[in-house]
């Protein structure tokens, strides 16, 4: 049975069924409603953020509660250069790129100050980079409008292709992503991309050195690694990714405002790592994909079961929803303490402890 496990025509047969699978997927969705399309999409967004935030939390130990602050960077740079906010409608292939390198900037300049924090204090200080960045977007609009405040940035142009107007330059032939189904391709061929990314990343040299620094960054120092660029390198990385999904995230709604960024987004995003697994890049898609859906599913029953049960609604369905999501949580972190699928080097030091810790102490 092992040697058929590992034969590559199994392996290959596996990949090819997924492959369908993903392919035929929105189809199948868009006959039950085109929201569970859309819900498909939103967690394919999550995917892209948890990866992105694996790099910083699970790949160096760098804990960070602020995250949402690079989504929300990605999505601003997208929206004042794809909207009528500066009349400025650039393609899609030149913002986003565009988006994910200011939102690495950012992640440096968040990682620069930080270089010697460790645990609670690097959270604190990330937690407050997230709601100042929140709060700055929501009130750069006097003297300059600049993010139109809280009443946000509206007419965001979609994903096209062959369309292009700047000045006195125009041409508007070409492929528009109008609906979720054509957005949802688009969202997973960049998932792919940033999956290889993270994969090739872990297996590099680079990843072994953060997965150095964050079981010991005094020894790691001591062996010669530069742990200053390097954990520089993992902010930057970690942040560009989000500011991919931020891009991606405004020209699906075409429409963001700063409400959009809040600090639930950021522990939400966290939550998927650590449920997930921490520095597996796998265990961090089964928990995006889970913190995505499963909340969606409990939207959808809790009111038609308390309506077969009791006969009408004893308790708003929106908190019964979370009540579930909660308690699933905490059993998930008491039975499953390393996530659902822990990379290997936690299941050594689970094993080698003895003890079921819910977070890495050093984080």
């Amino acid at each position: 049975m092992t040697h058929w496990r590992s034969h590559p025509v199994v392996l290959w047969a596996g990949v090819a069924l997924i492959a369908i699978s993903l392919a035929v997927l929105p189809f199948a969705l868009a006959q039950v409603g085109t929201t569970w399309v859309r819900i498909t999409n939103y967690a394919i967004l999550y995917v892209l953020l948890a990866l992105g935030l694996n790099i910083v939390v699970g790949f160096a130990g760098l804990l960070d509660l602020g995250y949402i602050a690079f989504y929300a960077v990605g999505a601003y740079v997208y929206a004042l250069l794809a909207s009528p906010q500066f009349n400025l409608h650039l393609p899609f292939w030149i913002v986003l790129p565009i988006g994910a390198a200011v939102a690495a900037l950012f992640g440096v300049i968040l990682g620069a100050p930080t270089l010697k924090l460790r645990g609670d204090y690097l959270a604190i200080v990330t937690l407050g980079f997230g709601e100042i960045i929140r709060i700055f977007l929501n009130n750069l609009s006097r003297p300059v409008n600049i993010t139109n405040g809280p009443q946000g940035i509206a007419g965001i142009d979609p994903f096209s292709i062959g369309t292009f107007s700047f000045a006195k330059y125009q041409s508007v032939l070409g492929l528009e992503f109008s609906g979720p189904i054509k957005y949802y391709y688009l969202l997973l061929a960049l998932a792919v991309a940033v999956i290889v990314v993270n994969v090739r990343l872990q297996n590099s040299r680079i990843g072994r050195a953060w997965e150095a620094i964050r079981e010991d960054e005094t020894a790691a120092r001591a062996m010669g690694i530069d742990t200053t660029h390097l954990k520089l390198l993992a902010f930057a990385m970690g942040a560009s990714f989000g500011g991919l999904a931020g891009g991606m995230f405004s020209a699906m709604q075409a429409f963001i405002s700063p409400e959009s960024f809040v600090l639930v987004e950021s522990i939400m995003v966290v939550s998927m790592v650590v449920l997930g697994g921490m520095g597996n890049v796998w265990g961090v898609i089964v928990g995006a994909v889970l913190l995505s859906f499963v909340p969606e599913i409990l939207r959808w029953t809790v009111s038609p079961l308390q309506e077969a049960l009791f006969g009408r609604q004893l308790v708003e369905p929106e908190v019964v929803r979370m009540l579930i999501f909660g308690l699933a949580l905490v059993l998930v972190m008491l039975f499953r303490p390393a996530g659902l699928l822990p990379s290997a080097v936690r299941k050594r030091e689970l094993a080698a402890s003895g003890e079921a810790p819910l977070v890495d102490a050093r984080l």
